[in-house]
């Protein structure tokens, strides 16, 4: 069936309860709405001019868990009329929410609601068919998007001149740049991933991008004439950090990892490598934030190449063997070497008076035999301190995959 089989749903739902309806995707982005019969409000007028709603109407609408509904609820904002919302699934899929404004003297009866259910159910199955359609075009485009960034250079040479053949981002050079996102495991939010890198792609105010996507992780394809500013990139970020947390809860997280422009689709899998290993840091090193990026990571651009199992083996430093239970000095160790050994600063952000903290650098020569003045002895202790830290994250959370 059509879109437009939705859109008959609704006008017969509207005529019927002699209410104005409509029905919105997973993002609250109108898919279908009947005619105005007086009971209209300011955001439905926004949400039928523009065909959805800005992230300040959207978020509160979202953050109330309508996402996890199964059955019709009732809905107040403040400034705006109540309503009606009814989750449209299918399959144990969220396809959308239908709409009723139920404000005033006139509230619908439990007839009424259990008719919007009815339609509800019947708009899902129309949409999981569409859905159904969609996901084999997906299916294919996804293939290609996997080769693209396949380790075989052939494979990506043949991904790169199909995407070329199919002229989807036009015939004028471009600049390409991966971006990557990945939640952290948590059942009930792999659609959430899909739909907020899909979202991030809507920060932009010009370009295209293809997203592909697999159960916890997503990564978008992004090509734009001119190489996007660390403010835009960072701009898509946060919208699809945002729309993630919209849609899954105010403590989920989404780390998403931003790879370096590439001028060449061949090229792409190198920004794909980048991105991922940006996304790492974004799960393991919270001082980056949720949104990190490739070139940007410091010391974790070098450190983070390394997989899990020579990660764990580097962080066996001998030399920190005798600080593993002197958190403390760990820590005092870690702060000094990170302010490029200056005392003063320091000493007041570990909160003790100088002489204090020459007392702690003492003992912590004593205890890992090193000096801190020697520039290889700082180096390597500085470098043993973040590993393991790296390492002791890494074992919380699996490591992510192509």
């Amino acid at each position: 069936m059509a879109d437009e089989d939705v859109q008959s749903l609704v006008e017969e739902l509207a005529e019927q309860l002699q209410r104005s309806v409509a029905i919105d995707d997973p993002s609250v982005r109108l898919i279908a709405v009947s005619r105005h019969f007086g009971d209209q409000d300011p955001l439905r007028v926004t949400a039928v001019l523009n065909r959805s709603l800005p992230d300040e109407l959207s978020r509160p609408l979202l953050e109330l868990g309508i996402s996890t509904w199964t059955e019709p609820g009732r809905v107040e904002v403040p400034g705006l009329k109540a309503r009606l919302c009814a989750p449209v699934r299918s399959a144990g899929y969220l396809l959308g929410f239908l709409w009723l404004i139920d404000d005033g003297p006139a509230r619908l009866s439990e007839h009424e609601i259990e008719m919007a259910a009815r339609t509800a159910a019947r708009a899902g199955v129309v949409l999981h068919r569409n859905l159904l359609v969609r996901e084999r075009s997906r299916a294919r485009r996804n293939s290609i998007l996997r080769e693209l960034v396949s380790a075989d250079e052939e494979t990506r040479a043949a991904a790169a001149e199909e995407l070329r053949a199919e002229q989807l981002f036009g015939g004028q050079p471009m600049c390409y740049q991966v971006i990557a996102a990945q939640h952290f495991p948590e059942a009930g939010q792999d659609m959430a991933v899909e739909v907020a890198v899909e979202d991030g792609l809507r920060a932009l105010p010009e370009g295209a991008g293809l997203v592909f996507a697999h159960r916890s992780r997503a990564w978008l394809l992004l090509a734009r004439p001119e190489e996007p500013t660390t403010q835009l990139l960072h701009a898509v970020g946060r919208r699809m950090t945002t729309r993630f947390r919209a849609l899954s809860g105010p403590h989920a997280r989404l780390a998403v990892g931003i790879g370096a422009p590439v001028t060449d689709l061949g090229l792409v899998a190198t920004s794909y490598r980048q991105a991922l290993l940006a996304v790492r840091a974004a799960r393991l090193v919270p001082a980056l934030g949720e949104v990190a990026r490739w070139g940007y990571l410091g010391p974790y651009d070098i450190l983070l190449r390394m997989p899990s199992d020579e990660l764990v083996r580097a962080a066996d430093v001998p030399a920190l063997a005798k600080l593993h239970d002197q958190p403390v000095l760990a820590g005092t160790l870690e702060s000094f070497l990170d302010n490029a050994g200056d005392v003063k600063r320091t000493a007041d952000l570990v909160c003790v008076h100088r002489g204090t903290l020459y007392h702690r650098l003492r003992r912590i020569e004593q205890l890992t035999g090193c000096s801190l003045d020697d520039g290889d002895d700082r180096l390597m202790l500085h470098l043993g301190l973040k590993l393991r830290r790296l390492a002791a994250a890494d074992r919380c959370h699996d490591e992510p995959r192509a």
